[in-house]
């Protein structure tokens, strides 16, 4: 595959050079510029492949010219020992479970593949610097996919609030390969400060700086791969259109499903399925973006009012306007309708939802009632385990949902290497610190 910049479509560059260089010179976001047709290599699969032998048999193409065939099997194996899982609930609606990695949330897929092609790129050669803005409990996806992955170092920058889930004893200083540092800020500043550390060219030269956050376009595009593995799953008992209904706030995954269609994956449609905020709904429906302000509700990882994939997001609707007129669908769900959404997966189906992949739920159900989705089964995608807001499923439902053993860590508040001011060169300095 090659990929541009969302501001040119010259010069194209490979793989490698989108892992390793994160962002384009230019200022845009890197974009597949050609896509493989992967079908032939998982339309034969069947309900029995697992999602490592999915990925070993399609990353090879993704990684043509930058891994061989061996090389790419090696990366599927040390990223993947765990994998999504489909439930079909009836008919009409199933659910693709993204949880059951190490730290309960679907980025864990993204970034184990990232974590694991760099650790091969790098092999024997170099090392590199992973600055990644995070906040909540996306540093423990950060810090499972990344500790102990060899000449890799995770800088983490969060802002006010405890880190959870993160081994003090995988610090830089304590001897291994995380750095956890707090910003007396917002999560805006961590992402600023990011962006101004990527685009200080000689710090970057030093350090061999890149992101793993969704700037990253490596650690979107392996989420495509488990909406192939859902399609070949279900594909013996399709009788109708296939449809995913996506939570939204980001719209990194929205833009992953995207991929999988371009790689052939047979899909009639996709839901973006935001709550409150409702960020591209507009854009979607064929109106101007302006970002907004973000309003709290209880599905807080698609609080988003600026998305930072709107200019994939352009791109991809200035290369196929057709695709995203008539196969992206928005729908905005308000907290009660959540809770509402919540109480019905339990009650009618006996599965407990947390509130994001409540609101794609109620996405998908409102879209089940319309003429256009009139015989389609869609896939609900699920992304973060239901114990990680258990007093709003408790709230919901009744029930009780406890951490399952792997996240009981999320417990334990790990304490930054240091607090900054939010400015680019006590970052700078602070992380240099480490080294010395």
């Amino acid at each position: 595959m090659q990929f541009r910049s969302t501001n040119s479509h010259e010069p194209q560059v490979f793989l490698k050079d989108v892992v390793l260089r994160c962002l384009p010179p230019d200022g845009g976001l890197y974009v597949p510029s050609k896509v493989m047709d992967l079908r032939q290599l998982f339309l034969y699969m069947g309900e029995q492949t697992t999602y490592h032998e999915l990925v070993a048999a399609v990353a090879p193409s993704l990684l043509q010219g930058e891994l061989n065939p061996f090389s790419a099997a090696r990366v599927a194996e040390s990223a993947f020992d765990f994998e999504p899982e489909l439930t079909q609930l009836d008919e009409n609606f199933s659910l693709l479970t993204l949880y059951n990695g190490p730290s309960g949330n679907y980025k864990d897929f993204g970034l184990a593949f990232l974590a694991a092609v760099l650790e091969e790129l790098l092999k024997n050669k170099r090392q590199a610097m992973i600055l990644s803005a995070v906040r909540g409990n996306s540093g423990m996806s950060l810090g499972r996919a990344f500790q102990g992955r060899r000449g890799l170092t995770s800088v983490m920058l969060y802002p006010s609030g405890p880190i959870r889930g993160l081994d003090s004893a995988a610090f830089v200083p304590n001897g291994g390969n995380i750095i956890p540092i707090q910003i007396k800020g917002t999560l805006d500043d961590c992402q600023r400060l990011r962006n101004e550390v990527i685009n200080d060219r000689s710090f970057v030269q030093r350090y061999n700086v890149t992101s793993a956050n969704a700037i990253n376009l490596a650690r979107l595009l392996p989420q495509a791969f488990y909406y192939l593995y859902a399609f070949v799953k279900l594909k013996k008992r399709l009788s109708g259109d296939l449809v995913f209904s996506v939570p939204s706030g980001n719209f990194g995954n929205l833009i992953s499903g995207l991929y999988a269609w371009k790689f052939g994956l047979p899909a009639s449609g996709f839901i973006a399925a935001m709550n409150a905020n409702n960020a591209l709904g507009d854009f979607m429906g064929g109106g101007r973006f302006e970002g907004r302000p973000v309003t709290a509700t209880n599905s807080p990882a698609l609080d988003v009012g600026s998305p930072s994939n709107y200019a994939r997001l352009c791109s991809f609707y200035d290369e196929a306007p057709a695709v995203m007129r008539n196969m992206v669908f928005p729908a905005s769900i308000d907290d009660d309708k959540t809770v509402k959404a919540m109480e019905q997966a339990w009650k009618q189906y006996g599965v407990l939802l947390d509130p994001h992949g409540a609101v794609a739920f109620a996405a998908a159900q409102d879209f089940a009632r319309t003429d256009k989705f009139s015989g389609a089964h869609t896939v609900v995608l699920v992304t973060g385990h239901p114990a990680r807001e258990a007093a709003l499923v408790k709230a919901a439902t009744g029930q009780t949902v406890s951490l399952p053993e792997n996240l009981s860590v999320l417990k334990n508040e790990a304490k930054a290497i240091a607090l900054i001011e939010p400015h680019l060169d006590i970052v700078e300095s602070t992380i240099a610190q480490c080294f010395q």
